[in-house]
């Protein structure tokens, strides 16, 4: 008679340090590949107007169009997540970014670059939100907060190659299909980094013990209402905080030629300073975070730094790097610190489905401010003869700010009381005591 075989005993050690570092570069990789995409048509407009013909209007309906389905589909995404995991849905998505990568370059007419781009955007935002739950998964209770500092970092290094493609591979750019062929490349970077990702992950399941990381769960759409107060307080934080900083983004350069009488080099390297200084500090706020917890303290000061900035540039002549770094400093601060608290906030087998939900909040505000504000200056006659045209808008994204304010605020009075979820209080230290 045969004995059956008893089952292996399940690992019982945690990944080591160098392990889970090594998932976090390799998962970043794909966030490199994304963001490098999406900033691939920027540089490209003045080529693409000259030699396909295409109007200014056609050129923004390029990146237009990517954010159509994100409004739904990041929360579609998330509910992907959670049903059937992050390795896999992190492949899924990034193998769409590529598809639209390819798409983009196999054609000059403009219905099937925007039918590649389209197809880009159903993969993009809901990537980000796969990869910001694998690194929760991975990280929690560990160094979440500079984890997720760091994979921007790397993400940003995409947009700033993309934007800076022109310098460093200036022969490219006598031909509008050879640029494009830079992102199909940048979009093989990211399903290399997705696959990578899922081997890793397979492997580390064999070897330690993820605890209950790798689970998941049915999705109920009744239980997007009970992530608790504490959760839509953040995303309403989310709302006002972007919305505040991309619209803004989007008319800066414009602003500061008319407005500041600023040349349009020095203008774009104001705006990209909030690149570099996310790109440099988001990981440092994040080490922060880890070991001193205060997180809703320290969401409010980056709300309150973020508040006199649109004030200073219009109605004083105080130096625009002075604004300008402060909008620095809080756009690094604040999502070091807001998008690792909701994993503190919100179970690991909704997870995903809750990134997803706050990403599509967050598109919504993305397209409705950027309305708006384009409505405010038209309304306004913002010009180069009226520059005190841009004042309207100028207070609405200050209104803003106060909004922040007042949500940080609210977070910090309930982090601080009984319904508290250790925002104030976690750190990697109380995480490792027994």
């Amino acid at each position: 008679m045969t004995v059956p075989s008893a089952p292996l005993p399940a690992a019982t050690t945690p990944p080591p340090w160098w392990y889970r570092w090594l998932v976090l570069v390799l998962i970043s990789l794909a966030m490199f590949g994304n963001y490098y995409i999406y900033d691939s048509i920027s540089p490209l407009a003045d080529v693409l107007k000259t030699q396909l013909g295409f109007a200014d209007a056609d050129i923004g309906w390029l990146n237009a169009i990517y954010s159509i389905p994100n409004v739904f589909m990041v929360l579609i995404g998330g509910m992907i997540i959670d049903a059937i995991g992050t390795r896999r849905s992190t492949f899924i998505f990034a193998l769409l970014c590529l598809a639209g990568a390819v798409i983009t370059v196999s054609s000059g007419t403009l219905e099937v670059m925007a039918a590649g781009r389209l197809v880009f955007g159903l993969g993009a935002e809901s990537l980000i939100v796969a990869v910001t739950t694998a690194i929760a998964k991975w990280f929690r209770g560990k160094e979440l907060s500079l984890a997720f500092g760091l994979n921007l970092t790397i993400a940003r290094l995409g947009s700033f190659a993309a934007l800076n493609s022109p310098t460093l591979a200036s022969s490219l750019y006598a031909e509008w299909r050879l640029p494009l062929l830079l992102s199909v490349l940048a979009g093989v970077i990211c399903v290399a980094g997705a696959a990578i990702y899922w081997i890793l992950e397979v492997s580390s399941e064999k070897r330690f013990d993820l605890g209950k990381a790798g689970s998941t769960d049915k999705v109920v759409f009744a239980d997007l209402w009970r992530f608790g107060r504490s959760y839509w307080i953040i995303v309403a934080l989310c709302i006002t905080f972007y919305s505040a900083i991309f619209p803004f983004q989007t008319f800066a350069v414009k602003f500061f030629i008319e407005a500041h009488g600023t040349s349009r080099e020095f203008g774009g390297f104001l705006s990209s300073m909030l690149t570099l200084f996310a790109m440099i500090a988001t990981p440092v706020f994040g080490y922060m975070a880890d070991r001193v917890g205060k997180r809703a303290r320290l969401m409010l000061f980056g709300s309150v730094l973020l508040i006199p900035v649109y004030l200073m540039m219009a109605y004083t002549d105080i130096s625009l790097y002075v604004p300008m770094a402060m909008m620095g400093i809080a756009f690094s601060l604040i999502p070091a610190v807001m998008w690792p608290s909701v994993a503190y906030i919100v179970g690991q087998k909704k997870l995903g489905t809750a990134y997803g939900l706050m990403t599509m909040i967050q598109n919504i505000g993305l397209a409705g401010f950027n309305l708006i504000i384009g409505w405010a200056n038209d309304t306004s006659g913002a010009s180069l003869d009226n520059p005190g045209g841009y004042t309207l808008g100028m207070w609405i994204f200050s209104g803003l700010g106060i909004l922040g304010f007042v949500f940080a605020l609210l977070l910090l009075k309930r982090e601080t009381g009984p319904d508290a979820h250790g925002l104030e209080t976690i750190t990697v230290r109380s995480q490792q005591e027994p």
